[in-house]
């Protein structure tokens, strides 16, 4: 047992717990309605927003501001993982992200994710408030899986081929969606054999993640395939390079094709998604869910 994993979460200035936050959290991954996750990176060195939130007050102010929007989540990264990026150990990591979760948490019950592969930053995020662990690296760390068990938070289990620093290197695939289904199905049959529990599991393509432009499309063509598993899909599509390369705009010039491939993510049944952008995005997706009543 982690010690204190379960216990709620009490501030003196504002009355929220994280049974709170963590009720809702599940509410979204059961629900049909799109789940806008909006990040947060508490880094000087993310390739969109690094050093804009490595302050608490302008992160806090940020989350709030995402919330205003239409977030449904807050997704705290304190380790970029951008190609070639540099990794920082959990201590370094724990005393970004730990700030910012207290400080959201005493103004809002917005569900948080913790952005990490570490083990003890999940822990220490987990019982700062966080929610939900979204995990690029899909819980393979030691003890990653063993520690989200015993925490009792879902997951979001993302495929990356290689890691960050090289993972952009000649990455290649027998046929990319096969290979990506494949290996989530795997992550989450250890997931499940560990006592995660499938409706606490989302599951993340991972686009830009060890992969071409080429691959990126066919799995942004194909990606119904990856929605018939049953399980919660995300998509982390915002400002990516694809969009650059196709659109050959600066990173801080893509909202739109952002938003575009997030409206035909929608199509093809993605329900999550990772986003900068958050107003463009929900009124996007206020259209698609309006058609969908007709």
């Amino acid at each position: 047992m982690i010690k204190g994993a379960f216990a709620p979460f009490v501030f003196l200035d504002y009355n929220v717990t994280t049974s709170t936050s963590s009720l809702m959290t599940e509410q979204l991954i059961a629900g049909t309605m799109p789940v806008i996750m909006g990040i947060l990176n508490v880094t000087p060195d993310s390739f969109s927003d690094g050093g804009e939130f490595n302050r608490v007050d302008a992160a806090v102010a940020r989350a709030l501001e995402m919330q205003a929007q239409g977030a449904s989540i807050i997704d705290i990264g304190g380790e970029s993982t951008r190609p070639g990026a540099q990794p920082i150990d959990a201590a370094q990591e724990i005393e970004r992200v730990l700030p910012v979760i207290e400080a959201i948490r005493q103004q809002s019950d917005i569900p948080i994710s913790i952005d990490t592969s570490k083990p003890a930053v999940m822990q220490a995020a987990v019982q700062a408030g966080a929610n939900l662990v979204n995990d690029v690296n899909a819980l393979r760390a030691d003890g990653a899986v063993e520690c989200c068990a015993e925490l009792g938070v879902p997951v979001c289990l993302m495929h990356m081929q290689g890691e960050p620093r090289t993972m952009q290197q000649n990455p290649q695939y027998s046929d990319v969606v096969n290979d990506v289904r494949d290996f989530l199905l795997e992550r989450v049959r250890v997931c499940v054999a560990a006592g995660i529990t499938e409706n606490k599991i989302v599951l993340d393509p991972g686009f830009g993640f060890g992969k071409t432009l080429a691959h990126n499309l066919q799995i942004l063509s194909r990606l119904n395939e990856l929605c018939e598993l049953n399980f919660p899909v995300l998509v982390g599509l915002s400002r990516k390079s694809m969009l650059g390369a196709i659109v050959d705009r600066d990173v801080d010039q893509r909202v739109i094709a952002g938003v575009a491939a997030g409206v035909i993510a929608y199509g093809k049944g993605a329900r999550w998604f990772r986003v900068h952008d958050v107003e463009e995005i929900s009124d996007a997706l206020k259209i698609c869910t309006a058609l969908d009543q007709v």
